[in-house]
């Protein structure tokens, strides 16, 4: 391969995707996946802002026992805003519509997804359920809780309910319109040389992510609609008044709600061992198993939903098969965890921001998992059930996992999203300060939870006051550590240092283009001839030097120059026959 040809698969000279429109409509009517991306990160963005204010203005009513800031109706309506907004507009869509719309075509040799206009459409669908869910708010407000447990929420609210399920069932397909796109693109669209096994972790989690998308979201939709309906038409599906069932709702509704726990980790899982790999310059170990285990957890995510339901009168014995259902999930979450820290083992480690996000999502997620392990038993959770003990456990893994694994993934393609660089100092700062926001913020929640204190009351009794004052202060500092990227990542865009193809030296064909990326992302498509993961060996432990991870794939390393595709040889993925097909 010749150097002329290296630099047409970099994209050398082409425009970039920022620049090759600046017109609005140029971006509104985009189909290109990259500015499809950029216009789901603002989105969210404003849905996070929103979602957090509500979160905080909760924090300020809980800091005294007594009702100082809203009422009981408006509290539950703040809470319904934040769960509704955060759940559903910012947690589900968070990592798949911004990192994984941008990454995965780039990662996988791809010019675009396999269908853009549905790319598109799926940006729209999702706004306009936002816009929808957040007019029910402005207009009066939904009071029941981002569950919408029924029949209350089908019968007897008096708020605008039907509007937030709208809002809520129109993103849906967006959601499943996005998951039917990646599936297809990452089936049809892989680069020559790029099998199955040497898809990267990130491709996979994406992957199995969307088949939740596609499977479970219909489930939510089906949910929604019997309580739209039943508002609407009176038809009796779920008030037991009128023959119907109110328990059918909460088996339908968990039937998707459990899964979607997993549409957000997994992705989180994706973006972590990509980091980890790149900050240990290891090969990821066991790459066979961490793939088996994302794809166990998409499967049996959907076969734990009776583990919401201990309390709602389901029999005992399908209780206990919960039971054990939910522990059995906790298997293949561990064994990332374990897989996670072999691969630190014996790695040259360094700690940049992506890397500290990273830490910050492993020893979260693991926090919580242990946590899921004490509602997975019947005992306990009956116990617990209502309390801020589930708050505490669901944050902690979907907040302050996916989340913190959200601003690994961020930070560490920041440079190939924008093309410069941003204040690692900072950085740093606003990663370590999350980390223990986040843990001052909701573990003392795991205690008072504990003790006794129910969820969604805006009063309490006086004994629990020091744990919500503790909360509150953590929130503070959480917020803080929020913000603060927004700062120096929006600052970074007008004074950032312009950054290089591969600042982090990483492997991933999204690192053999250039920063910010072409249009089309390759003008001439790459050929794959080794994994994911081939790090210099002059990284790895000696003792792996010539060997190499059992479940590696390819032909071995080589160096820096060679990675980048620079003026010494050509990258790892050279146009080089050898590589096999797909």
């Amino acid at each position: 391969m010749t150097d002329a040809a290296i630099d047409t698969t970099r994209g050398a000279g082409a425009p970039n995707y920022l620049t090759a429109g600046t017109r609005v409509r140029s971006w509104l009517l985009s189909t290109d996946h990259k500015r499809i991306a950029i216009l789901y990160f603002a989105t969210i963005t404003v849905f996070f802002m929103i979602g957090g204010a509500a979160a905080t203005l909760m924090r300020m009513e809980l800091f005294t026992p007594e009702a100082d800031v809203v009422s009981a109706d408006g509290y539950n309506k703040l809470f319904t805003l934040h769960g509704v907004i955060m759940v559903f507009f910012f947690l589900v869509p968070a990592i798949p519509t911004t990192l994984g719309n941008f990454i995965l075509p780039l990662a996988i040799g791809a010019r675009d997804m396999a269908f853009p206009r549905v790319n598109l459409i799926s940006w729209y669908l999702t706004l306009s359920g936002g816009m929808l869910a957040l007019a029910s708010m402005l207009l009066g407000g939904v009071d029941t809780g981002w569950t919408f447990y029924t029949p209350y929420s089908s019968v007897y609210s008096n708020s605008y309910v039907t509007l937030a399920a709208l809002g809520v069932f129109i993103s849906g397909f967006g959601n499943i319109a996005t998951g039917v796109n990646f599936i297809v693109t990452v089936h049809t669209q892989r680069a020559p040389g790029l099998g199955w096994r040497r898809l990267p972790l990130f491709v996979w989690s994406i992957y199995a992510t969307s088949i939740i998308f596609v499977l479970g979201t219909p489930a939510l939709a089906v949910a929604l609609l019997m309580v739209v309906v039943e508002r609407l038409f009176g038809l009796g599906l779920l008030d037991p008044a009128r023959g119907g069932d109110p328990i059918l709702f909460q088996h339908v509704f968990w039937f998707y709600s459990h899964p979607a726990v997993y549409i957000m980790v997994l992705p989180a899982m994706g973006v972590v061992t990509e980091v980890i790999t790149c900050f240990a310059r290891r090969r990821v170990f066991g790459y066979t198993m961490m793939v088996g285990a994302m794809l166990a957890i998409a499967v049996v995510s959907f076969f734990v939903w009776g583990h919401h339901m201990f309390v709602s009168g389901q029999s005992l014995y399908a209780s206990l098969i919960f039971s054990f259902l939910s522990f059995v999930i906790a298997v293949p979450s561990a064994i990332k965890v374990f897989n996670w820290t072999a691969t630190l083992y014996g790695g040259h480690i360094t700690f940049e921001s992506p890397m500290l996000y990273a830490m910050g999502f492993v020893g979260l997620f693991t926090l919580g998992g242990l946590t899921g392990l004490f509602l997975a038993s019947v005992p306990i959770d009956v116990h617990v059930h209502d309390t801020y003990f589930i708050v505490a456990h669901f944050h902690y893994i979907m907040v302050g996992g996916s989340v913190a694994a959200f601003f690994a993934g961020l930070h560490f393609w920041w440079p190939k999203i924008t093309g410069r660089t941003y204040n690692e100092r900072m950085a740093r700062a606003a990663a370590i300060l999350m980390f223990l926001g986040f843990n001052f913020t909701f573990f003392p929640q795991f205690i008072v939870g504990y003790l006794g204190m129910p969820r969604r009351y805006h009063v309490y009794l006086d004994q629990f006051q020091v744990w919500n004052v503790a909360s509150s202060l953590g929130a503070v500092i959480l917020a803080a550590a929020y913000i603060l990227p927004l700062c120096y990542l929006g600052w970074s865009l007008i004074g950032g240092h312009k950054a290089g193809d591969d600042p982090w030296e990483a492997t991933g064909l999204e690192w053999q283009t250039s920063s910010p990326p072409p249009e089309h992302n390759f003008e001439r498509l790459p050929l794959v001839t080794e994994e994911a993961y081939a790090y210099h060996e002059k990284h790895e432990h000696p003792k792996e030097r010539g060997g190499g991870n059992q479940d590696s794939q390819g032909t071995g390393h080589r160096t820096r120059q060679e990675r980048s595709g620079g003026r010494h040889g050509p990258g790892p993925h050279a146009d080089n026959p050898a590589g096999g097909g797909r």
